[in-house]
């Protein structure tokens, strides 16, 4: 067993129990408790701000009509205040949630459109919205989440930028390690990076912990650390070992508590990876959720909820759209304008899809080739509304019917269901929702032709991370980025 101590000058008179070297000035300044009380009031002032100025610009013009700069301030203060607890609810300002940048964009357009939608819900049905200017609500939207937006890439870069070079501070902390686990520990390199300032480590070998006489062999060693912690001020110890050595970690407990320091035990590599998944209270036990149940009831009737008043309003304003398209097919080549395929669905179960005809031909049976690039079977016509997505566009019936989703795994034929449910592991875990128009998969580029196992592979893990971290937020995004990607779409013949 040794002791290392990371500030203590080596000496060759040093014994085991050598005095320590007083502790180099502390560097570190940032406290992440005090970032994250900081940012919801820096997303408050900038939704005051944008409301504020919103109000300042169209009162430039007379012609819009006089403006009550406190009535547009007060509005800006309860949103602002609205979308700073939603996002603490999300804990959309931890320090661990603030570098995943696409998710910070995620969340910020989920909750900052749900706070608008819901306000404005609420002042329709207080018959009070008619105070309020169409062309300054609008403007404050739209204005207040580029704002954010761009504030959220900032404070992003910057976290990564403290976490990096080591700017946060979160106190001094002793480490009692079994060999050399805390040299090559994530977790550990994941609390330096969080500014856990390790003083002090004292190393226990793997035969040791498992001896019967280990309290007494490292005794006189635990005792200097004991003294070494009550004249330095140490805020934490933390236990780094193999959850198994239960009598270990009793009998260092035992010993510990006497000072009145709180003592962690750091996961080991094998708990590591299972405390990554979400943990789910059951009972009174806490368990790591490896594989989500399909969707609850209540999570089902949100989302039909959304795919109702989606398909409503898309079906409304793509309707121009949609009946050009069927003119032209018509007009491209002989046959029906819709064209209608067995996929399968939520728990597998068969239903028909609508599509616009893109082809020359209707496959539907146990053997279906997907289309290719300068496919002969493709109609001139078809080739422009698959690069368009266009094609899609009947879905939105099998949305209103319940068959799909707006969002959600992309239905394969059932051809290829019955040959991928044998070769790609997990494959079936698609149906544990319904599939969707547009998906996780799609929006990242893996919509086409998938002409190598490893493509529909990658889709598959993309699909299987939709289901796994399932969200209205998460819908909404993906939604946002076909909007953006949908008429782009190289990997469609």
């Amino acid at each position: 067993m040794t002791i290392t101590t990371s500030n203590k000058l080596p000496h060759p008179d040093d014994g085991a129990t050598a005095g320590v070297l007083p502790l180099e000035p502390q560097r570190n300044w940032l406290r992440p408790a005090v970032i994250e009380r900081l940012l919801p009031v820096a997303d408050g002032l900038i939704s005051i701000i944008c409301g504020v100025a919103c109000v300042l610009f169209y009162d430039l013009f007379p012609s819009t009509g006089p403006f009550t700069i406190e009535t547009y301030a007060s509005a800006s203060l309860l949103i602002g205040v609205n979308f700073c607890l939603l996002m603490m609810l999300q804990d959309g300002y931890r320090v661990k949630n603030l570098v995943e940048l696409s998710q910070q964009i995620k969340m910020t357009i989920a909750t900052w459109t749900a706070v608008f939608a819901a306000l404005l819900a609420i002042a329709f049905a207080m018959k009070v919205s008619g105070e309020f200017s169409r062309g300054v609500t609008l403007s404050m939207f739209v204005l207040g989440l580029v704002a954010l937006l761009g504030w959220k890439a900032l404070v992003s870069r910057l976290t990564i930028y403290a976490l990096q070079s080591g700017a946060f501070a979160n106190g001094r902390v002793v480490v009692i390690s079994e060999s050399d686990m805390h040299k090559s520990s994530d977790a550990m390199l994941e609390l330096r990076r969080h500014g856990y300032r390790v003083s002090r480590t004292l190393e226990i070998n793997s035969h040791d912990l498992t001896s019967p006489f280990m309290m007494s062999a490292i005794a006189p060693r635990l005792n200097d650390l004991i003294g070494y912690c009550r004249q330095n001020r140490i805020d934490q110890i933390l236990l780094l070992m193999r959850w198994d050595r239960q009598n270990a970690i009793d009998g260092l407990l035992d010993i510990l508590k006497i000072l009145p320091i709180p003592v962690y035990l750091v996961p080991d590599a094998n708990v590591s990876r299972f405390l990554s998944y979400p943990l789910v209270n059951a009972g009174s036990t806490w368990t790591a959720e490896l594989r989500r149940a399909p969707l609850s009831w209540s999570e089902r009737a949100v989302k039909r909820v959304v795919d109702i008043v989606g398909a409503s309003v898309a079906l409304v304003l793509f309707a121009p759209v949609m009946l050009i398209a069927a003119v032209l097919i018509k007009l491209g080549s002989p046959g029906p304008v819709f064209f209608r395929q067995t996929r399968n669905g939520f728990t597998g179960r068969d239903f028909k899809i609508f599509k616009f005809r893109t082809m020359r031909v209707l496959e539907d049976g146990p053997k279906i080739v997907q289309a290719t690039r300068n496919d002969p079977r493709v109609t001139w016509i078809g080739a422009w509304l698959r690069k368009t997505s266009i094609d899609e566009m009947p879905q939105l019936f099998n949305v209103l019917k319940g068959e799909m989703s707006l969002v959600g795994p992309r239905p394969h034929a059932t051809a290829h269901n019955s040959e991928y449910e044998q070769i790609i592991a997990n494959y079936a875990f698609r149906h544990h929702v319904k599939p969707g128009i547009t998906g996780l998969a799609q929006v990242n580029g893996y919509r086409g032709e998938t002409n190598t196992l490893e493509l529909m592979q990658m889709r598959v893990e993309y699909d299987l991370s939709y289901i796994d971290n399932w969200s209205i937020a998460l819908d909404i995004a993906i939604l946002f980025k076909t909007l953006l990607v949908g008429f782009h779409q190289p990997s469609a013949y």
